[in-house]
């Protein structure tokens, strides 16, 4: 289908990567509120990630039937709307519920963005461009990700505390639905059949699709159980303070934006299928040096060693999943969004084995394990020909 959107359209909603890496704040905020209210156990904390991620689990395919409904874009600025008033919540009242209630209807509105923006995009970026486009999004979104535990750790110090990322982020959500909502884009005609449970599902039927999905499962729960287990390593094997230790996020989440950067370079020359192999052995290694790490060099080297390997194959898997079935990419998507619920299900049971055994090195065993199933997908991503 030819695109008549001007070459400026892809700006706002490239932006709106920016917004999808707020979702990645709720590792620091666990380990904030959990010092603010004493007494909390990892257990309860993890609360705070399922409230989050389980909305991908219940609204991604009614997000890919509204979306059908009213359209790529104003599914967007609804996620932005419901974005925007999520994070003013805990500046009216902080308390452990409305902590709850905030990352709630942030996990609703990131789901929303999730199913809606990545089929945006491909309104506004030709088809043999598509997979450098989602990488750059993933680039963008890993930028917001790494000044998340940057801005808290600021405020931390300030007479405003780490909260006052919540209106900051609130602020920003607004503008960049004014930008998108005034920029005009012409979004492609799609098959006109209705998405539904059964039209989306169907799509399991394929056993790429199925591996594919576990693999984003994965890959987004071990992504949240990082993000919480890595401050609470650096406090009880480098003695930091949490201010300090959070901003050992940074690390990763830098290493990420570094990793995004050069996979946008690499995946113009080298196959996807190659450079998956590649980076998912080098965040296997990563993991299984953080277990031993003892001393803040080695275990930063071996985070951010993570990061490197972990930046693309969010982009990689999604890419791949909808070239392989070009005709559903709504339903695609909304069913591998329906997978980022391992957010919501990797890091309570990280909870149960570090409280169980009393140390964040039996959660690193754990995400360790898990992450063994990206290995097993290395064939299947190989065998799809992506041109």
């Amino acid at each position: 289908m030819q695109k008549s959107n001007s070459k400026l359209a892809v700006l706002p909603v490239m932006f709106g990567f920016f917004i999808m890496g707020f979702v990645d704040i709720v590792g620091i905020a666990t380990n904030y509120v959990k010092a603010d209210f004493a007494g909390m156990d990892d257990k309860v904390a993890s609360l705070i990630s399922l409230s989050c991620f389980l909305w991908f689990l219940i609204l991604s395919i009614p997000t890919g039937m509204l979306m059908n409904r009213i359209g790529r874009k104003k599914t967007v600025l609804l996620s932005f709307a419901v974005t925007a008033v999520a994070m003013l919540i805990p500046i009216l009242k902080y308390d452990f519920v409305c902590i709850l209630v905030a990352f709630a209807m942030l996990g609703v509105g990131n789901t929303i963005l999730q199913v809606a923006l990545n089929p945006l995009v491909s309104s506004v970026v030709s088809s043999d461009k598509l997979t450098g486009t989602l990488t750059l999004g993933q680039f963008t979104k890993a930028v917001s990700s790494f000044l998340g535990p940057i801005l808290a750790a600021m405020f931390a110090g300030s007479a405003f505390g780490w909260k006052a990322v919540f209106p900051t982020y609130s602020i920003i959500t607004f503008l960049a639905m004014v930008w998108l909502a005034l920029s005009p884009i012409q979004e492609q005609m799609v098959e006109r059949s209705e998405i539904s449970f059964g039209r989306t599902f169907s799509l399991l039927k394929d056993k790429y699709i199925v591996l594919f999905f576990v693999g984003i499962l994965v890959l987004v729960g071990v992504d949240v159980g990082m993000g919480i287990t890595f401050p609470k390593l650096l406090q009880e094997r480098c003695s930091l303070p949490l201010e300090k230790a959070g901003l050992g996020n940074s690390v990763y989440f830098f290493a990420r934006t570094v990793g995004a950067f050069l996979g946008g370079l690499i995946l113009m020359k080298y196959p996807a299928g190659k450079f998956f192999t590649a980076s998912s052995l080098t965040a296997l290694a990563a993991l299984v040096g953080l277990i031993f790490s003892k001393n803040l060099v080695t275990v930063l080297v071996f985070v951010a060693l993570f990061g490197l390997g972990y930046a693309n194959l969010f982009s990689i898997i999604f890419s791949i999943s909808m070239l392989k079935v070009p005709q559903k990419t709504n339903e695609v998507s909304a069913l591998l969004i329906v997978g980022v619920c391992g957010g919501a299900i990797i890091p309570p049971v990280l909870g149960v084995v570090t409280d169980s055994f009393g140390t964040q090195g039996a959660a690193l065993v754990a995400l360790t394990l898990a992450w063994l199933f990206m290995v097993v997908l290395i064939p299947f991503i190989n065998k799809v020909k992506t041109s």
